[in-house]
């Protein structure tokens, strides 16, 4: 029993041992782990970095981004490049797109397209609208050629007019539809993209003119009237004597008997009757609707006068 005991006790004398040791050998492992933590101040510059660039980086795109405009000269060299079609391009067209090329190239040089243009513009643009009714390529080709340096020496008005007729006619090429490999569309969005543009600039100069003129237009296609008081009184003054005077006809057609007057046949008596009812509804209707003129004429003047004070 006395050698069982010593033996059992010699072999837990290595596990004491051992197990010191291993405590002895935990301790610079604590202190190794220890080592590892940042630093507090370093934690603290780190996160004054992150959040300066984060703060840098969101005012930078807080920031509107600057889109130029492109100019008119750019946008009608690209208009000259859609031209750059083989010689026999718009005489291969179908009959239906010809005749909208006819109507394109009436939209072009319709009206007074020398004054409202200038002489050099408007001359070219009455050749090219010739070249487009003569399905010519070519010609129209070299004519676009010419507008980028044409468009320099326009007036504002006349850079309006330039850009309406743009629209107008590339509206007629847009009408056309796909053709081909999309040669008519890439020319109807040039000239509406650059008519747009050409005209922008001028009509919000005009409407800020009208604006502070305080002046209304009265525009029935060519013909342009400012509508003042003193013209919408007048224009009520003139109705209301027409009106009278339709009156005083009608009144003057209708006391005359019909038995006074002698036909020669039944044939002029119903022709008779029947414009003697003609009449009478015509110089009716007039005295009405110059009752409505001259109220709403009135009306008018009044509002004029009303948006002056």
């Amino acid at each position: 029993m006395a050698s069982c005991s010593s033996s059992s006790i010699s072999l837990l004398q290595p596990l004491h041992s051992l197990s010191s040791s291993t405590l002895f050998f935990s301790q610079p492992s604590f202190h190794f782990s220890s080592s590892l933590k940042p630093n507090k101040s370093k934690r603290h510059n780190l996160s004054k970095s992150l959040t300066l660039r984060f703060a840098l980086t969101e005012s930078d795109s807080t920031k509107p981004l600057e889109i130029e405009e492109p100019s008119s000269k750019s946008l009608l060299l690209q208009l000259s490049k859609c031209f750059d079609l083989p010689s026999d391009y718009f005489q291969q067209l179908p009959n239906d797109l010809r005749l909208d090329l006819n109507d394109a190239a009436f939209d072009l040089s319709n009206g007074p397209v020398i004054d409202e243009c200038g002489q050099e513009l408007g001359e070219t643009l009455l050749n090219l609208s010739r070249a487009w009714e003569q399905a010519d390529t070519s010609t129209s080709r070299s004519l676009v050629e010419k507008l980028p340096e044409l468009e320099i020496l326009l007036t504002d008005g006349a850079r309006s007019a330039f850009g309406k007729r743009l629209i107008s006619a590339g509206k007629r090429f847009q009408g056309m539809g796909q053709y081909g490999k999309g040669e008519l569309q890439k020319i109807a969005k040039a000239m509406i993209t650059t008519g747009g543009v050409l005209s922008a600039k001028t009509s919000s100069v005009s409407v800020s003119n009208e604006s502070k003129s305080g002046t209304r237009m009265f525009k029935f296609g060519e013909l342009q009237v400012a509508v003042t008081p003193e013209k919408a009184y007048t224009g009520a003054a003139i109705a209301f004597i027409y009106g009278i005077l339709s009156w005083q006809i009608s009144q003057g057609i209708q006391s005359i008997p019909e038995n006074s007057l002698q036909y020669a046949n039944d044939n002029a008596l119903l022709i008779g009757k029947s414009l003697r009812g003609s009449l009478l509804a015509l110089f009716y209707a007039s005295t009405v609707l110059s009752g409505f003129t001259t109220a709403g004429l009135i009306l008018l003047a009044k509002q004029l006068s009303s948006e002056k004070e």
